[in-house]
């Protein structure tokens, strides 16, 4: 096994690889950071950061996806992964469901649904359309983007893509004029310019795992449950419906207790500032700064300890400060992120906690609470970075307390425009009249039979739950 690793986390995750399953087609500073050659082969899987910084996104071979998955989540209790329901490479009948400006938006059947540009569809397309379509950039669970889909087949790899239909490359490697191997018959070869250092051997056996790869998409074409004369069933008869699935897709998100787990591994390495990958999942800006920081400075001038984490320099450098807003960006353990409001920054301090203000709509109850919303509710929340819990209370017009809602989740970050966190189900309430109550142990019950929480994430869980009861004065049942 092999894999490829790009983003902010290269460093610590080539680390981590390095030796099982081995990291291939590393980066030109990564290769001078390490002092080391890596081959230039065909990776089995690439670990690539999601756009947003907050995690990675693992696509490649079933198992190299697993092996790296698991890995991943040993990093930390709040390290949680999901496996996408629509990997890269899989192929389905889809029927179109809505049309946009740009494309067109795709039922892919199961719930899950994905977006066709117009560009990656040589036919127009309208609403009730049914079309053979195959996933080629797949999304992480807690964005807002669908995944992306192509009307044309291929099989994507590290050092190159075969097309289905499409005509020789003009621009590959030197070599690929006298590879043993060609193509598949009806593919055409599109090389990755990481092949222009890879030997004979490497672009063979990338050429050959490619060829295979395209023989099961052709066979998955050619035959189905109803096959007539010969060919796969008609979109237009079974869709939504999955051709085939040709790769895994596995999303890993990691909180602040792995972030501080890769600073560890990373500083095996290099020069690295406490709270280095909690600060570049910030902003570019932020990330920059650290590059500078560390480019700047040597390793005993570094204290690496995790209670130093510069918050109060990073936030005042990068925000957030009061006066500002912030999204209230709240995590599910089935991979979803709901946006529970913009918040008001009241104010920042520098032990990282920061209080939030939110004018509140009237109508509906406060979950927990039994309490209605009324006119002129606030809704004042104070986070803590690293706190396993944050509380929230409700006041009235004139100032009243209508109640306290205390969230368990995964540590809290707070990023410039965004505090962040993954909620754990269980909960704590106190009501106006002092009664404290615990709820939804239920659902995180659920969760880890689900397979969302582990045991270890969800002890923690309840250990900090039982905490809070006592500390707000109730009982345990």
């Amino acid at each position: 096994m092999t894999v490829q690793v790009r983003g902010i986390y290269a460093t610590a995750l080539t680390e981590l690889f390095r030796d099982d399953p081995g990291v291939v087609q590393a980066s030109d500073p990564i290769r001078e950071r390490f002092d080391a050659e890596f081959p230039p082969e065909q990776a089995d899987a690439v670990v690539s950061t999601t756009d947003d910084r907050q995690g990675v996104g693992v696509v490649g071979d079933e198992e190299t996806v697993a092996q790296v998955a698991d890995d991943l989540q040993s990093l930390g209790r709040d390290a949680l992964a999901w496996a996408d329901p629509t990997p890269r490479g899989a192929v389905f009948a889809g029927e179109v469901v809505d049309t946009r400006r740009s494309g067109a938006v795709v039922d892919l059947g199961d719930g899950a649904q994905g977006f066709l540009p117009y560009s990656n569809s040589p036919e127009r397309v309208d609403d009730g359309d049914r079309l053979r379509v195959q996933v080629t950039e797949p999304t992480p669970p807690w964005g807002d983007d669908r995944t992306v889909l192509d009307a044309t087949m291929r099989v994507q790899g590290s050092l190159a893509t075969l097309v289905r239909g499409g005509t020789a490359a003009t621009n590959g490697p030197a070599l690929a004029d006298i590879l043993p191997t060609d193509p598949r018959q009806g593919w055409g070869a599109r090389w990755d310019a990481a092949s222009d250092d890879a030997d004979l051997d490497a672009l063979s056996d990338a050429l050959e795992t490619l060829n295979e790869r395209a023989a099961t998409v052709d066979d998955a074409l050619a035959s189905g449950a109803e096959p007539a004369d010969g060919d796969a069933p008609d979109p237009a008869a079974v869709a939504p419906h999955r051709y085939l699935t040709d790769e895994a897709t596995t999303w890993v998100w990691f909180g602040r207790e792995s972030r501080f787990a890769l600073d560890e591994v990373r500083r095996e390495v290099t020069t690295t500032m406490p709270g280095h990958h909690r600060t570049k999942a910030g902003t570019n800006s932020a990330s920059g700064a650290v590059d500078l920081v560390e480019a700047l400075v040597d390793d005993e001038d570094v204290d690496t300890g995790e209670s130093d984490f510069p918050f109060a320099a990073v936030a005042r450098q990068f925000g957030p400060q009061a006066g500002d807003t912030v999204d209230i960006a709240h995590g599910k353990p089935d991979g979803r992120l709901f946006t529970l409001g913009e918040a008001a920054v009241d104010s920042v301090e520098a032990d990282g906690t920061v209080t939030l203000r939110r004018e509140m709509t009237p109508g509906g109850q406060y979950d927990g609470l039994g309490v209605d919303r009324q006119a002129g509710d606030v809704a004042i929340t104070k986070v803590t970075e690293g706190r396993w819990w944050y509380p929230t209370t409700y006041e009235g017009a004139e100032g009243e307390r209508r109640g306290t809602y205390v969230n368990v989740c995964t540590p809290v970050e707070v990023f410039p425009g965004q505090v962040r966190y993954v909620d754990l189900h269980v909960d704590v309430v106190k009501h106006a009249d002092g009664t404290v109550e615990r709820v939804d142990d239920d659902e995180l019950d659920d969760a880890v039979e689900a397979g969302h929480v582990s045991e270890a994430l969800a002890e923690k869980a309840r250990n900090v739950a039982a905490s809070l009861v006592h500390g707000l004065g109730g009982s345990e049942s």
